[in-house]
């Protein structure tokens, strides 16, 4: 196991850059990671140019695409900030090189597989500046081609061993979560960070390249006393996993894996303890779901086109392993800044727990 310390998250310097106010930077910094998506960049670009509001910047990192997504980029936005790297940083990596790039107060991730109402930045500003005290805002994600269909709305509700989940995935969007309240965390996929949180806790984690780094950002949020608030008014649509398969060995092993270093980076000693006992519950209800070919069982048995079981086994086996090769790291960076105590932290998490049963079922 290596002795080298935990990569710690990217820090950003409070008002490094000043706001829309000062030097003429932009109030919102758009952050779009790509990887090979120049299929996708057209209804993502072109929902952008659309907004209503207008003081914001877009930076484009791409991930060391192999075809001619920057090409597109600059073809369909003329001017465009893009930051192109040498490799796949991973989704942690991109858009903390995105958030290191930006100058705006507000930092707006959103994935390149995604389509923004025309109001969807100024329906977050609108309650980015209405609730000061909130460091992290989710809107409602609907699924791009069943606009009906609920990706997330509020962001992510996370199982008892650190799995999350979109608020409402999958449900028919009738409204009911239509308010503006409090949430646990916003998703990776759409999102807005206030600059003065992410100075607190840093930003993504690298090492975790690509799963539940939103998850981690969203819980040192939480202990370091920043709220979240469900923006539904903001509408983003979502071209479910069309940058990466919802089901896929890859996958597998990173969320096997990331799911581990969440925890570790920030549960309570308490809720670590019951942690093997949910993962084995968890597993149980994985096994089931496959065998019986039901909820995302069905999804992984399409998506695979024949790939045997046996891949699928291996990546759970891959991610375990580099889990235990990784504790040591992890524990060291557990989140330091706390201004909520062990039994607030634990009830807030409870009141936005998702059972390993609907995670599983929903497809």
């Amino acid at each position: 196991m290596s002795a080298d310390p935990s990569p710690r998250p990217a820090p950003l310097n409070r008002g490094e850059r000043g706001s829309s106010g000062n030097s003429g930077a932009p109030a919102v910094s758009v952050v779009i990671v790509n990887y090979n998506g120049a299929r996708l960049l057209e209804d993502c670009l072109g929902s952008l140019k659309a907004q209503t509001y207008r003081d914001f910047e877009i930076i484009f990192v791409d991930n060391g695409s192999r075809d001619d997504s920057v090409e597109r980029a600059r073809a369909l936005l003329p001017g465009i900030d893009i930051l192109a790297l040498e490799k796949n940083a991973g989704f942690a990596g991109g858009n903390n090189a995105g958030f290191a790039a930006a100058r705006g107060t507000l930092i707006v991730p959103i994935n390149n597989d995604t389509q923004c109402a025309p109001d969807f930045l100024a329906e977050l500003v609108c309650a980015a500046e209405a609730h000061p005290k909130a460091g992290m805002f989710a809107p409602k994600i609907l699924n791009f081609y069943e606009r009906e269909s609920i990706d997330s709305v509020g962001g992510l509700m996370l199982s008892a061993d650190g799995i999350g989940m979109g608020r409402g995935r999958g449900e028919r969007d009738a409204g009911q979560y239509d308010a503006l309240t409090e949430v646990l965390m916003p998703s990776g996929c759409a999102a807005l960070y206030r600059r003065e949180m992410l100075a607190e806790t840093g930003a993504f984690a690298a090492d975790f390249f690509a799963y539940c780094e939103d998850a981690d950002l969203g819980l040192r949020g939480v202990w370091a006393g920043w709220g979240a608030l469900s923006v539904p008014r903001a509408v983003i649509y979502h071209k479910y996993s069309a940058s990466s398969s919802s089901f896929s060995a890859f996958k597998l092993m990173l969320v096997e894996r990331n799911h581990y270093f969440l925890a570790l980076k920030n549960f309570t000693f308490g809720m670590l303890l019951a942690l093997p006992i949910w993962t084995l519950a968890r597993y149980a209800v994985m096994g089931w779901v496959l065998l019986s070919g039901t909820g995302k069982g069905r999804a992984a048995a399409g998506e695979q086109g024949g790939e045997k079981v046996t891949a699928l086994l291996g990546a759970f086996l891959r991610g375990h392993w580099q889990a235990l090769c990784g504790m040591p790291r992890q524990w060291r960076g557990r989140t330091r800044l706390k201004r909520l105590s062990g039994a607030e932290f634990r009830g807030k998490v409870k009141r936005h727990r998702v059972s390993l049963r609907k995670i599983f079922l929903s497809e």
